[in-house]
């Protein structure tokens, strides 16, 4: 064991996450949030297709090419709440400036962001809390992004598990999550449903539509429906961190977000891992994909 207590790793296996503050250095964490406000002021709206990003209850999901083709780039998506709403005469315009505007960059950022790299796959600390856990033998890392929640307009995540974005059979996502400014409730700190790791199924997965259009969600074969509705549920607790703090999400326990209202951003830092070995597979259905050029990289 090597950052991890017994009594941690008991938290871990019975909550299905755990709050690490203090995790990162401040040094650590100003390097890693002024790099993340340097890619925000130098975004560039010219030529963009405004293309915006929500993960609505109602199914709602983005999905097209600029989206579906971000796996080995660094693109930017745009809060829907900071554009005016299209017309049949007029496009969408900008609210807001362009770097207020952002409501994620990815999904590369670990690959071909030498600050974000650095704190990613060449951070030994992050290897040996991945050897604690011993949750995956061959942890492939992915979907590495900043998430801004912007003032005023950084909008509501509701209740979700990681495994249905990111599917394997059987499922294996971790996410690994960075707080780079203090998150609270008002600014949209993260809530979990402690242990519902242990109940939820991986009953559907966000995939590529087969139309060729966009994303959609399918059943997973032989695996019974969740009926439960996991966000009306009691024991939701809140997850307010400082900065540095890393908190680990089980792929499969119920967390959100509420919206920002405050006049604070609340940037962060996340990358997954799922299990590049023991049989598990990750097919061509997901709506991310490894490319030839950049497949998802071990962490050890």
């Amino acid at each position: 064991m090597n950052i991890l207590t017994s009594s941690q790793l008991e938290q871990w296996k019975s909550d299905g996450y755990l709050i690490l503050p203090s995790f990162f250095e401040s040094e650590e964490v100003k390097e890693m949030l002024d790099e993340a406000k340097r890619l925000c002021n130098e975004f560039d709206i010219t030529g963009h297709p405004m293309t915006t990003f929500k993960t609505a209850a109602d199914g709602e999901h983005v999905g097209d090419e600029y989206f579906l083709n971000s796996g080995d780039k660094i693109r930017y998506f745009l809060e829907p709440s900071s554009l005016s709403p299209a017309t049949p005469e007029k496009p969408s315009e900008l609210l807001v400036e362009p770097s207020k505007s952002i409501n994620k960059i990815g999904h590369s950022l670990a690959n071909l962001n030498p600050i974000f790299k650095k704190y990613t796959l060449e951070n030994s600390k992050i290897v040996d809390i991945a050897k604690d856990l011993n949750e995956q033998e061959d942890p492939k890392v992915l979907q590495s992004m900043i998430i801004c929640k912007q003032p005023k307009i950084g909008g509501i995540v509701p209740c979700h598990n990681d495994s249905t974005f990111l599917y394997t059979n059987p499922p294996s996502a971790i996410g690994c999550w960075i707080a780079l400014e203090e998150c609270t409730p008002s600014n949209g700190c993260l809530s979990f449903l402690p242990g519902s790791h242990k109940k939820a199924r991986i009953s559907s997965r966000f995939v590529k539509d087969p139309s060729g259009k966009g994303t959609t969600f399918i059943d997973v074969p032989e695996i019974k429906k969740n009926e439960e509705n996991w966000d009306e549920m009691d024991g939701w607790k809140e997850a307010s961190c400082p900065p540095g703090t890393l908190v680990l999400i089980h792929g499969s326990v119920m967390h959100k977000s509420p919206p920002n209202h405050s006049d604070k951003t609340r940037f962060i830092y996340t990358f997954h891992m799922i299990e590049g070995g023991k049989g598990t597979i990750y097919d061509e259905k997901n709506w991310l994909q490894p490319t030839k050029e950049m497949p998802f990289p071990s962490l050890f």
